[in-house]
């Protein structure tokens, strides 16, 4: 151990670290990495949106309040692990939940507060692009609240000289860099995968549709530059430096990588940059990110389109509700087991519930289930009831009740994914499961596979998440060979030894899927009533 502590302070001298900051919805997360990509310290400030002028938004002062007692925790853990003052890394990268708009003036003024992705302010915006593009443009990215506030009349709109998002503004202030990540850039403006770049056709589109304002702006002299993963993008300047450590103690010139969205720090944490390849996480919500080999033949509101940090297109699949529902009923079997005087382990009691869900018939014997705490823009529901329903012939046992209540925790994103896998024949060699659904060896992850009819596989350890992921983007700019795409440094540098256990799909699973997907369908018109009657 003590040479471990050694080769970790020499790393830690020497600046052969790297430090990833993301910034979440509710929490704010500095890691920072050794050579070998490990965690050697880790700091962290927890933070909550606030709903002002009915716009979901974070203050200016609650974005560096928030990072800079998330970098000093950071350091405070190196100074007490190993004895030192942190003065210099061999690199940084920001992160941050991706969409939403922060626009300024040519005094670099914050014109409107920050919108965040969580507004839903945006739909007849969203609409008239996607049209316009036909293109899916979601009500949370950059471009839809840009031109909702033009279709608003905003005052501000005629002052703007650059607009970004919030790692993209991060980035800015820290390096003064407009830049931002293509995965980041991809949540802002439609990307055009074979130049990397925003879209130049929609681009123009979106100019000829704003003539007749004379604004003193073009589209793309207002938008950040954009740079894919691995290229240098600036670096820490003295004034940087003293707004991310106000103890003055972090030194000026360490090189910055270009800023990314959580869905690309995603991807690096789970290994899944790689065309082929995807990655689900399914926990309070749900999504699947898949790396496409080619484009779709035509935009779907059940997709959304983004890249990853090397540039590869990606559908996504996003569910509002997944395992909330299911641990609803769990907590049941645990009053249950108190009021019997029993002892309660619930790592026991998920485990032994999960695992009866095996023992069900393949389709849940007739059981129908829907998860909805909230809506589910996918299956058209603005807002949802949880429902358990059964005919007096179903198979009413606990096997095909755990069974349902795990079917239907995927049903939503399995109708997203049938429009990929089905209807536009995308094939994948492998989604990396991760989140709360797979910590029961095995069942949650031979019903993602019943689901997408793909192999998944689970890592053996679960993944650091976004700020990790955040900081392999900065050590991949640093380290990289003259030709070492992203997926092999990852497999070859980053992931090589890690143990995953893969799981192929089972016939019999596959087809209960199938025919329990055509009872949810059949049966949105019983969730329908339920939200109007309840």
């Amino acid at each position: 151990m003590a040479q471990d502590m050694n080769a970790i302070k020499a790393s830690i001298q020497n600046g052969k670290t790297a430090l990833g900051i993301e910034f979440g919805s509710t929490r704010i997360k500095a890691i920072l990495i050794d050579e070998n990509h490990n965690v050697i310290a880790a700091g962290s400030h927890d933070w909550e949106n606030q709903l002002v002028d009915n716009i979901w938004t974070y203050s200016l002062d609650a974005i560096w309040n928030g990072l800079q007692d998330c970098y000093k925790n950071m350091a405070d853990d190196v100074m007490a692990q190993y004895g030192l003052k942190l003065e210099t890394v061999g690199s940084i990268g920001f992160s941050a939940m991706m969409h939403g708009y922060m626009a300024f003036d040519k005094d670099d003024n914050l014109l409107v507060p920050f919108r965040t992705w969580r507004n839903t302010i945006t739909g007849q915006a969203s609409e008239e692009l996607t049209s316009l593009f036909n293109y899916h443009i979601p009500q949370r990215w950059s471009i839809a609240h840009l031109r909702q506030a033009i279709l608003n009349g905003e005052e501000h709109v005629k002052d703007i000289t650059f607009f970004t998002t919030l790692a993209g503004y991060i980035h800015w202030k820290l390096s003064g860099e407009k830049v931002l990540g293509v995965g980041e850039a991809s949540g802002m403006f439609p990307i055009d995968t074979a130049t990397k770049n925003f879209n130049q056709k929609m681009i123009a589109q979106f100019d000829e549709l704003v003539a007749d304002k004379n604004y003193a702006w073009k589209l793309e002299e207002i938008m950040p530059k954009v740079l894919v993963a691995g290229q240098k993008a600036g670096v820490l300047t003295e004034e940087g430096a003293k707004l991310l450590d106000v103890t003055g103690t972090l030194k000026a010139g360490i090189p910055m990588c270009p800023p990314e969205g959580d869905a690309g720090t995603g991807m690096t944490a789970t290994n899944s940059v790689k065309q082929r390849t995807g990655n689900v996480s399914a926990g309070t919500s749900v999504f699947i990110m898949a790396v496409l080999e080619k484009e779709l033949s035509k935009a779907y509101d059940e997709l959304d389109l983004v890249t990853t940090p090397d540039g590869s297109l990606v559908a996504m699949v996003h569910c509002n509700n997944c395992t909330s529902d299911l641990n609803a009923w769990v907590n049941i079997f645990k009053e249950f087991q108190e009021a019997m005087g029993m002892k309660v382990d619930m790592n026991e009691l998920y485990g032994t519930l999960y695992r009866k869900a095996l023992e069900g018939d393949a389709d849940c014997g007739g059981l129908l289930a829907y998860n909805y705490f909230s809506g589910e823009h996918i299956t058209g529901f603005e807002e949802g009831r949880p429902l358990f329903v059964r005919t007096p012939e179903s198979k009413f046992n606990l096997a095909n009740f755990m069974r349902v209540n795990l079917f239907t925790a995927l049903g939503a994103l399995k109708i997203g994914m049938d429009i990929m896998f089905k209807q536009e024949n995308v094939v994948l060699d492998e989604i990396m499961g991760h989140g709360g659904l797979f910590k029961t060896e095995g069942v949650g992850q031979r019903i993602m596979a019943a689901a997408a009819n793909t192999p998944v596989a689970v890592m053996k350890t679960a993944g650091e998440g976004g700020a990790w992921g955040m900081a392999i983007l900065a050590a991949y700019m640093m380290n990289k060979g003259a030709n070492e795409e992203l997926s092999s440094y990852l497999a070859d540098k980053v992931f090589a030894g890690e143990e995953a256990v893969r799981l192929e799909p089972n016939a019999a699973d596959v087809a209960g899927f199938d025919a329990f997907i055509e009872r949810y369908k059949a049966g949105f018109a019983i969730e329908k009533a339920a939200v109007e009657s309840l």
